[in-house]
């Protein structure tokens, strides 16, 4: 890194004296330094991290590494940068805090590419999150036979509009002028694809008349307001079953507007089923509504595709316009790496660079392993992983270098085989020029690093500390909880369970699967493997998770703001808030942070906001309750010798022996907390904000909360993520548990320790999109090492060292 630059040999040395050239000055800031770093559970580290190299941050979770790597490097890039533009620019940016940190030094540009999902809105989806439908839209603009306007003329997000007014000239003349502007939005589904309806079953039992209680909307009863209004209205017969009703009868029942109505001398509105469950519920945030409120939705409210469209999203024209007999909407619906040659064979001088460009970007999308995708895919269905592979997308044919390029876990949601190409793509963008730091659990990234950083020793208040620093066979003999478990092997059992029964898939076809018939065993640990875009998902979304008795545990996101906590998500606040109101003969409200008990000051947020216009909003700790969040008078109130704001600050395993005997034992309490330490939360405070965790940790959380489920079969959606080599175990063991209390568990995962504990195996292949969708293994674990004869067996084999 010392050697001279390209910019010393053109220097002009006008001395006579010949020396070997030093090393210039700019060369020396090689490293980039943090010192004194604080960030949420870090104690004041220092850690320098070279340059232009690939360096890989490794710890159980909750050990600090996304507070150093993104809270701290990360943000205070992005906080620098936006520094540089003006005070009225800066007023529209997301406003940044300083990190706790002395000194950062040597930090360059950073490009964050995280695990986020993409946005769900209904109108993004992967073309339009890269820039290929933008070129595909030029490209049908320029070619598109017969010729119907410019690109948005080709753009599902554009309506098309016509106006006209008046105009007044120079010379104080009024001219009529007509406005148009040609869109390809569909006009019937506003270029959505899909159009919602209601399933009437789901409304009411048509058997029955109102008064025998027909309509099954959650909080419908005939005994409170909506049976006085719907008896008194006199739109129809409340003792008549709702099959019998007439036309107009029916008609009234579900889609009447807002009518003032008269019974009992009571001045009242009626208005129809339908509109009054799209004001009532349908206009909340599906996150925001009440369990039981979101099943009915879920069940009320069925998407169809767009009827004109066929759910292309692009109008009649768009769809006219084709350039060798395909039309925009055939070249998105096409598998992307089908795309990338169609367009390769394309042959036009005029469009020559545009097509160069479109082909790359197509290139890039196979390269990374997404050629199974189509550019039609909603965003919002890409798993963690996809999206983020989406996103590195536009960095890889960047030409940028001496950029600072962060990771979270990259190697998500990859099968083996995939890992060594996303291994690849890391090592291209570090000999650009680049650095690269990752977050990383899995040991064949670890093993290209430069550099590892090691935090731990352990997680939560035990972590936040370097354990190591130096290279990959460094740590192996390092003696840290990583060092000692980077050569773990999980071995095949030596005796698998016996089904108890069987869950029947026919005919799947959703997405890319062939008609796809299988058996899945009940009463035992079953592992769905293959590659990337094999149809896991697919099979399990489209033919399983519906089912009664069918939990599903999925990677999306936990909504919550700075005031929910491990204790109010997982329902553990209530039996706690009960204990203290019945010890303290009071109500259970004062006991929430939220509600009566809150400190008047910050009312109840612990921390106090001020907001300096551009500049960061600062937060300081409520002065009133020292930030314990509670009236001061709630405080005296004890349970076991300790206040609530103290019980809040208890971690996971402190609070289950806190509640599991004594004068405080609450067998409720000790039963959710039993749970959140069998899913390696044992660290966590009870109190602590759900902002500040960590995808995996956010993962747990909700497994913990949904195992108290009456369900009987659970489905994990690759429960390793985000897990340290030394948790994998006691999740393995978690598994067993559930399957030894009774239950039937289906796992999608890639990672090969679960793989090899599985009591049965179905693997789909034998590639991605129209390469998948088939069965290719179904059978015990030893019998896919034994054949070999799929992707996985092979790699499992050779974790297994057979």
């Amino acid at each position: 890194m010392g050697s001279a630059t390209e910019g010393d040999t053109l220097s002009i040395d006008t001395s006579t004296e010949t020396r070997p050239p030093a090393s210039h000055v700019a060369d020396s800031h090689d490293l980039i330094r943090v010192h004194g770093a604080r960030e949420n559970n870090l104690k004041d580290i220092d850690v320098e991290i070279p340059k232009r190299r690939l360096t890989v941050f490794t710890g159980v979770s909750g050990s600090g590494k996304s507070s150093l790597v993104f809270g701290t490097i990360a943000a205070e890039s992005q906080r620098l940068i936006n520094e540089t533009y003006s005070a009225f620019l800066q007023g529209f940016m997301p406003t940044l805090a300083r990190p706790d940190v002395d000194v950062l030094d040597g930090l360059t540009t950073a490009i964050i590419v995280d695990q986020e999902r993409m946005g769900a809105d209904a109108r993004s989806t992967v073309g339009t999150a890269t820039d290929a439908n933008a070129m595909l839209r030029i490209l049908f603009s320029r070619l598109g036979q017969p010729h119907i306007g410019p690109p948005q003329a080709f753009s599902f997000n554009t309506a098309s509009v016509q106006a006209s007014g008046m105009l007044k000239k120079g010379d104080g003349k009024a001219e009529k002028v007509t406005f148009t502007r040609t869109g390809g939005m569909c006009p019937h589904c506003e270029g959505r694809g899909s159009v919602s309806d209601f399933d009437l079953s789901a409304l009411y039992d048509d058997s029955k008349s109102l008064n025998e209680g027909a309509i099954t909307i959650p909080g419908y009863s005939m005994d409170g307001w909506y049976g006085r209004i719907f008896r008194g209205c006199g739109f129809f017969d409340p003792d008549k079953p709702i099959r019998k009703f007439t036309k107009t009868e029916l008609h009234d029942l579900l889609y009447k507007e807002a009518t003032k109505i008269k019974v009992d001398g009571i001045n009242l509105t009626y208005a129809g089923l339908i509109p009054t469950i799209q004001r009532s519920m349908l206009s909340k945030d599906r996150e925001a509504m009440q369990p039981h409120i979101r099943a009915f939705v879920d069940r009320a409210v069925v998407f169809q595709p767009c009827p004109e469209c066929d759910g292309t999203r692009l109008s009649e024209a768009a769809r006219s316009s084709k350039i060798a007999g395909i039309n925009i909407a055939d070249a998105c619906a096409m598998q992307i790496n089908d795309l990338a040659a169609w367009v390769r064979r394309l042959d036009e001088p005029t469009v020559a660079p545009l097509l160069h460009a479109l082909g790359d970007t197509l290139d890039s999308f196979v390269e990374i392993g997404l050629g199974y995708l189509s550019l039609d895919r909603p965003s919002g269905t890409l798993s963690g992983g996809e999206a983020q592979r989406t996103k590195m997308i536009r960095h890889l044919g960047s030409s940028l270098t001496d950029v600072t390029y962060v990771f979270d876990e990259p190697t998500i949601g990859l099968h083996p085989h995939d890992v060594q190409r996303m291994n690849d793509l890391l090592l291209r963008l570090r000999d650009k020029g680049n650095t690269v730091l990752v977050v990383e659990h899995e040991p064949e990234t670890m093993a290209i690093a430069d550099h590892i950083v090691d935090l731990g020793p352990g997680a939560g208040h035990d972590g936040g500390e370097v354990v190591f620093e130096g290279t990959v066979e460094g740590l192996r003999t390092s003696g840290t909880l990583t060092g000692r478990h980077l050569d773990d092997r999980v071995s095949l059992k030596p005796s698998v369970r016996e089904r108890t029964g069987v869950l029947e898939v026919r005919g799947a076809n959703t997405h890319n699967l062939v008609d796809v018939d299988v058996d899945i065993p009940l009463g035992v640990l079953t592992v769905l493997t293959g590659v990337a875009g094999s149809g896991k998902s697919s099979l399990i979304d489209g033919s399983v998770a519906g089912r009664d008795g069918v939990v599903s545990i999925d990677q999306s996101a936990i909504r919550g703001s700075r005031r929910s906590n491990p204790a109010t998500y997982s329902g553990l606040l209530d039996p706690i808030r009960k204990a203290f109101a019945k010890a303290n003969a009071v109500k259970p409200g004062l006991f929430s942070a939220n509600s009566e008990g809150a400190c008047p000051t910050c009312n109840g947020a612990g921390v106090i906001y001020t907001d300096l216009a551009m500049m960061a909003s600062v937060a300081t700790p409520c002065e009133e309750c020292e930030g314990k969040r509670f009236e001061a008078s709630v405080l005296e109130y004890t349970f076991g010798g300790r206040d609530i704001s103290e019980v809040l600050a208890m971690s996971v395993t402190e609070a289950h022996e806190f509640f599991g005997t004594g004068e405080a034992r609450t067998p409720a309490a000790h039963k959710i907390l039993a749970r959140l330490a069998d899913v390696g939360l044992g660290y966590l405070s009870l109190g602590q904000p759900l902002t500040t965790l960590s995808g995996g940790e956010r993962q747990r959380l909700k497994l913990a909360t949904q195992m108290a489920g009456k369900g009987d079969v659970y489905i994990l959606d690759e429960p390793t993520t985000g897990l340290h080599l030394a948790d994998v175990e006691q999740l393995l063991g978690m598994l067993d548990s559930l399957v030894d209390s009774g239950k039937s568990v289906i796992v999608i995962e890639h990672h090969q320790a679960v793989m090899a504990h599985a009591d049965w195996i179905i693997d789909l292949g034998p590639g991605a999109g129209h390469d998948g969708g088939r069965i290719v293994f179904e059978g015990t674990p030893a019998d896919l090492v034994a054949a070999r004869s799929t992707l996985t067996g092979e790699h499992l084999a050779a974790y297994l060292g057979s």
